[in-house]
């Protein structure tokens, strides 16, 4: 069976360095961080008081009181930069087969402020279960795409992707193949994470995964600096418009580029640690390769996974020597959480609108905060720091990982 074409032609963002499409790009090519104290709540007694905020976000100037207060801000974020991605795509709403539009979303936790709000009312009681009876609608990860189909009537395939990190990804990738095998013409894709609570913070600082550099919030993401300690949790949202090849000409829509494969492995090693030689990282991106019928002499830029733990940004260096040889050194290497932090579910949906939109304007967003060199990384590579670069980039690739040995790994090209 002859797989069909897939081309992305809409694309939203709500993230940390900007609220829109275009904010977001400017954010990335200045260099701007997204750190800074934690505003939601006081963070005074944890060991990291710092995140990736959304900046000036109001959730009443997309919805109503009480239509807020039925969504979780995860959710909040996903209708937010869905809204905008299919704005942008140019889509007729009347005229598309809804029941061949998809609904595929990305999230590694979904409702965590909910859930936390709603157990500390009930421990602050007196033991009476009280619960809001949205508790459950708007904790559950599902209930994104849900609310964007039911928003727009939707009526194709519908779900939620959960692969801790890599879920957005997962998301993109399942959304391909929708519609490679032509079960669809359209799918709205994406992924979004509002884990930026007491519980969220707490829970990654347990575990020693948060940098706790609160002398300096605004630099505290450096991937691939010697002195990372860590990474910073992001929240957000970022929205993508896969369409068939065929049926986007058909409408004359504006074309950002061809979704050429993905990739997808299991390091099978550790629940949270990466696998010290990158042996599902080599895998993955080796899938990627196939599965797009691309040769690794072909790719321009990667955008890392690249979260600025010690173990990890190591690992995924290594792996890329190993797939790529003497090319790596050819390709732009960076990493955006760098300036976005770490969006965790909506990390693959950002960072591969950062992959797309590098082509588009030829400009490799840098690696920002890199002041010390790691010995243990390759000094031959060019990991893009702290100023973004101009070059022609024609093929794309967008690495996500997660908790749990989740791999995942998106190539996109540019349509001349």
């Amino acid at each position: 069976m002859d797989k069909k074409r897939v081309v992305v032609t809409g694309l939203g963002a709500l993230t940390p360095i900007g609220n829109t499409l275009d904010a977001y790009w400017e954010g990335l090519i200045s260099g701007k961080s997204g750190s800074d104290f934690i505003t939601y709540f006081d963070a005074e007694k944890f060991k990291t008081k710092f995140a990736c905020e959304l900046k000036g976000f109001d959730p009443m100037d997309f919805f109503d009181r009480k239509e807020a207060r039925k969504l979780d801000r995860f959710t909040q974020y996903a209708l937010v930069s869905s809204d905008e991605a299919i704005i942008d795509s140019g889509l007729d709403l009347d005229a598309v087969d809804k029941f061949r539009v998809g609904v595929i979303w990305g999230a590694g936790i979904g409702g965590l402020e909910t859930f936390q709000t709603e157990v500390l009312n009930f421990a602050q009681g007196d033991g009476t279960p009280r619960f809001n009876p949205f508790f459950i609608p708007k904790m559950i990860a599902d209930i994104a795409p849900g609310n964007i189909s039911i928003k727009h009537g939707f009526m194709g395939p519908n779900y939620t992707t959960v692969s801790a990190c890599a879920s957005s990804a997962n998301a993109l990738i399942d959304s391909l193949n929708y519609i490679r095998m032509g079960y669809c013409d359209v799918v709205v894709t994406g992924g979004s994470e509002a884990a930026v609570t007491i519980a969220g913070m707490g829970g990654f600082n347990a575990m020693h995964a948060l940098s706790t550099r609160n002398d300096s919030p605004q630099t505290a993401s450096r991937p691939f600096d010697a002195t990372r300690d860590g990474f910073v949790l992001g929240e957000g949202a970022g929205s993508l418009i896969l369409e068939e090849y065929e049926h986007a000409k058909a409408r004359g829509a504006k074309i950002y580029a061809e979704v050429l494969g993905g990739g997808l492995s299991s390091d099978a090693y550790h629940m949270t640690a990466p696998h010290p030689e990158g042996i599902g990282v080599i895998r993955v991106m080796e899938n990627c390769l196939q599965d797009s019928g691309v040769t690794p002499e072909e790719v321009d830029a990667i955008n890392t996974h690249g979260t600025a733990t010690p173990l990890g940004d190591v690992a995924e260096l290594k792996a890329i020597t190993q797939v790529f040889g003497s090319h790596a050194s050819k390709i732009n290497i960076n990493s955006t959480k760098s300036m976005t932090g770490h969006l965790l579910g909506a990390a693959g949906a950002i960072e591969a609108i950062a992959s797309i939109l590098a082509m588009k304007h030829s400009i490799v967003p840098p690696t920002i905060n890199h002041t010390t060199v790691d010995d243990q990384i390759d000094p031959s590579l060019n990991l893009t720091l702290n100023k973004a670069q101009e070059r022609e980039v024609n093929v794309a690739m967008s690495n996500t990982f997660g908790f749990g040995g989740h791999n995942a790994c998106v190539l996109f090209r540019k349509i001349s």
